[in-house]
């Protein structure tokens, strides 16, 4: 009995394998992943910048947009810089606290992100279903009441049934075929059972997902119904231009989401799983400012603005 106890908890890394090939394809991957990390960062932080100093993109629309993109320099944050430390260490090894750590942030942000989505999606069903009362429902202390709730929700919804995983005995191997911390891996290395706290994970994951997805879906079709009503043409391609890219966004994160964590990832072949966790961990972050700013009138205004006062700064 004392022997087997001995055993328990003697997992004290884990080893991610990542993506698996030679020398060459690690540089390019390690070059791929800088990049679009860069890129990340430059994309959201200009729309931050924007959202900041442009004036007229003092609106709750842009408000929201500025910290939807906050967020998602840290969820791509999450991630990637573990990725570049893990291509470029011999060892590929994460300490047991920084796997969890991660997993912990991971899907705190990402679940942050579809609570985002639905508040950006009532926000534009306000302001085109009831336009004569979008300024008074819609006010700076509504959006930062949605936003705090945002945050605070998932970051305090996870830490239990995340820590009560980690207490999971871990005691045979350590591998895990994946460039980052996930629940079906951690699970599968477990050497104990546990359909409850499974149970609990996936129950909570899920019920984000639909009811915020379902919220989507639901403004989205009471938005279009009051387009088509629209009787000019400006006005409806306008509609379309601003709902469009909040879409395209939300079908690019809602598509891969629902097929790693509704759908059987049994099936799912092991390379699959993780180009699909690359698109809306990784990729995401970098097309939504790219889709916010390149179909957005008002941000490419703003954007011009704010460079034409750097030049002259710089010129002066």
């Amino acid at each position: 009995m004392n022997r087997s106890a001995t055993h328990i908890h003697v997992v004290t890394e884990f080893v991610l394998l990542g993506f698996p090939g030679c020398w060459e394809i690690q540089i390019f991957l390690f070059s791929f992943f800088l990049v679009v990390y860069v890129l990340t960062l430059l994309g959201n932080g200009t729309i931050i910048c924007a959202v900041r100093w442009e004036p007229r993109l003092h609106t709750p629309m842009y408000f929201l947009l500025g910290n939807f993109a906050f967020l998602e320099i840290w969820y791509a944050s999450s991630t990637v810089p573990n990725v570049l430390a893990n291509i470029l260490s011999k060892t590929k090894a994460i300490s047991f606290s920084g796997c969890f750590l991660q997993f912990y942030f991971f899907f705190s942000l990402g679940t942050t992100e579809c609570l985002f989505l639905a508040v950006m999606a009532y926000d534009r069903y306000l302001a085109i279903c009831h336009p004569l009362h979008y300024p008074t429902v819609m006010t700076g202390k509504l959006c930062r009441t949605l936003v705090s709730l945002c945050w605070l929700t998932e970051f305090l919804g996870y830490p239990i049934p995340i820590f009560l995983i980690s207490q999971l005995p871990f005691c045979g191997s350590n591998i895990i075929d994946h460039f980052l911390c996930d629940m079906d891996p951690l699970m599968a290395l477990s050497c104990a059972p546990a359909p409850i706290t499974e149970l609990i994970f996936y129950t909570q994951s899920s019920l984000v997902l639909f009811f915020t997805i379902m919220y989507i879906l639901r403004s989205y079709i009471l938005l279009l119904r009051a387009v088509f009503l629209v009787p000019s043409a400006a006005g409806r391609r306008k509609a379309f231009s601003t709902c469009g890219s909040h879409l395209a966004v939300v079908s690019l994160f809602y598509g891969t989401v629902m097929v790693m964590y509704v759908s059987p990832t049994y099936g799912i072949p092991t390379l699959m799983q993780k180009i699909l966790t690359l698109v809306y961990s990784i990729m995401t972050p970098l097309f939504n400012p790219l889709i916010y700013s390149l179909r957005n009138k008002d941000m490419k205004l703003a954007l011009r603005n704010i460079l034409f006062r750097m030049r002259i700064s710089q010129n002066s």
